[in-house]
């Protein structure tokens, strides 16, 4: 009896080794094999090209095939960010130096290999479209990867490589292929590359979630509403990403609009600017001949204003990937049908312009002196405090609510957070909450690398539950799971967040109501 239980017990310990045998360290892709590495229980792959370098004649093309090789190409070092002038400020610092050859992707998923497909999650970077990479340490993949993830990043082309229009560029371009939007041509690339190679890596293509903060978010909002990335994901999380029409002004590709001069006017004026007049052939040949530097021309997030009139200031309505605002199809219940996570900072961004606070008030009408007592309790008089509450609802806290509330509308899963955390050696330097983008080392479970000497354990418990709750909803579609407060579904009669707050997350009545009613009201009288 007892010979036979040991038997049984080697056997079962055989079936678990097989089971959760080491992944390949090499994987073949459509391309070529690529060989990975193992660092404590993570296998990652870096630098993967997932379409050509986009130079010389590709460059202002949509993405064309990586080009094939023979052998193992090594895929253990981050590949060049794409083309842009760093942003001193910027709160994940590039890895690597810009180049214009950018277009790859990177992979982590847990170095044993699980049975059956794992859930993969893909991640966009934002940076106002003009600055940001795959590189920096915080978008560092493993943790999603420690908790059964394959976790996805790649690089799309920024600022003048991203969004350019000119006359004999659409000349030049066959009828029927998209224009001008070439940062988002290579998002929807990716998302077609991970569709035909992640399952060789462990990952579900059944079962893609794609989450982008910022421009990232504003990417995801495209996804979710362009009929070119239809099929190619199956969950979306906007983190600060809008939703109440575009992030920036939109222009145009070729048609002038009042105050927006159009793609191909811009596109013009850049020329010009550098000694290239004309419209055919040879005035494409020279702008693709152009050195790479002078297209960033000192372009990034806190130039991007002055640059107004050579640079398109981001995406464009083309009418094939972007093709109306996200709030508009989803009131017309057009768009991906999936479920969604919407949130923001709890001192995120807004952009304030008024020198009153009478100007502040304006656009609430009729309603303005409900909005003071709203937003000014006190009576500071605050111009600047108060106007950057308002413009951070408009821009962000608002529209993160709307989305939520028009996907619920339509029956679908969806769930608002708020991410009030303040990591605790910053709480005198935020006293106002936390700033843009400060959630996402929390999500990705990488503070260490943004705090260093200075995290606390709670910061760091923060970080496991933000981690969480993000891989829960990859999962299954729902982000509560054991041992987290329960996140509930969105429900506009409640009106119920999670609240990433000091004191750790909280399903709460959201307490700006008031507030956001009111920049509800003002936007659906401004439409």
């Amino acid at each position: 009896m007892i010979q036979r239980m040991g038997l049984l017990a080697a056997a079962v310990a055989a079936s678990a080794a097989q089971a959760f045998a080491a992944a390949p360290a090499e994987v073949r892709t459509e391309s070529g094999v690529v060989g990975g590495a193992v660092a404590d229980g993570v296998l990652s792959f870096k630098g993967i090209p997932y379409a050509a370098p986009p130079v010389g004649p590709l460059r202002w093309h949509a993405p064309q095939s990586a080009p094939r090789w023979s052998g193992v190409r090594a895929a253990t070092a981050y590949g060049h960010d794409c083309m842009q002038k760093p942003f001193p400020s910027d709160a994940a610092p590039l890895g690597t130096e810009p180049a214009e050859d950018c277009l790859v992707l990177n992979i982590w998923r847990p170095a044993d290999a699980k049975p059956g497909k794992l859930p993969v999650m893909v991640w966009i970077y934002g940076g106002g479209f003009v600055n940001g990479g795959s590189s920096p340490d915080v978008y560092d993949g493993s943790q999603f990867a420690r908790r059964d993830v394959v976790l996805v990043s790649f690089n799309y082309r920024l600022g003048r490589f991203g969004f350019f229009a000119h006359p004999a560029l659409t000349k030049a371009t066959p009828k029927g292929e998209p224009l001008g939007n070439y940062a988002y041509m290579d998002q929807i690339a990716a998302l077609k590359w991970v569709q035909r190679n992640i399952a060789a890596f462990g990952g579900d293509p059944g079962n893609v979630t794609v989450f982008g903060e910022s421009a990232g978010g504003g990417s995801v909002h495209m996804l979710l509403t362009s009929p070119a990335a239809r099929g190619l994901f199956h969950k979306a999380i906007v983190q600060s990403g809008g939703g109440r029409g575009p992030l920036m002004p939109m222009r145009r590709i070729a048609e002038d609009q009042p105050g927006a001069p159009s793609g191909h006017a811009i596109g013009l004026a850049f020329a010009k600017a550098n000694g290239i007049e004309g419209e055919g052939p040879a005035a494409l040949a020279a702008l693709r001949a152009l050195p790479a530097e002078k297209l960033v021309d000192g372009l990034n997030m806190a130039s991007m204003g002055a640059a107004r009139a050579t640079y398109v200031g981001g995406p464009m309505q083309d009418g094939k990937i972007v093709v109306e605002a996200p709030d508009a199809a989803y009131r017309a219940g057009r768009g991906a049908k999936v479920p969604v996570m919407a949130g923001a900072t709890s001192a995120d961004i807004g952009f304030a312009f008024a020198r009153t606070l009478d100007e502040v008030f304006a656009p609430f009408g009729p309603r303005a002196a409900e909005a003071r007592n709203v937003y000014d309790p006190d009576g500071s008089g605050n111009l600047r405090a108060v106007g950057y509450k308002v413009a951070m609802d408009r821009a962000m806290i608002e529209p993160a609510r709307l989305t939520a509330k028009l996907f619920a509308a339509r029956g679908l899963p969806a769930y608002e957070f708020r991410f009030s955390y303040v990591a605790e050696s910053m709480r005198q330097t935020w006293p106002m909450g936390a700033p843009h983008a400060t959630e996402i080392p929390y999500v990705f479970d990488t503070v260490k690398a943004k705090y260093g000497k200075d995290l606390t354990e709670q910061d760091a418990a923060t970080a496991r539950a933000a981690n969480a709750y993000w891989v829960n909803f990859a999962k299954s579609g729902d982000p509560s799971g054991p041992g987290l407060p329960r996140w509930p579904r969105y429900d506009a009669a409640q009106d119920l967040i999670l609240d990433f707050s000091p004191t750790g997350p909280q399903a709460v009545a959201d307490p700006w109501k008031a507030r956001l009613d009111l920049t509800e009201a003002a936007a659906a009288g401004a439409r």
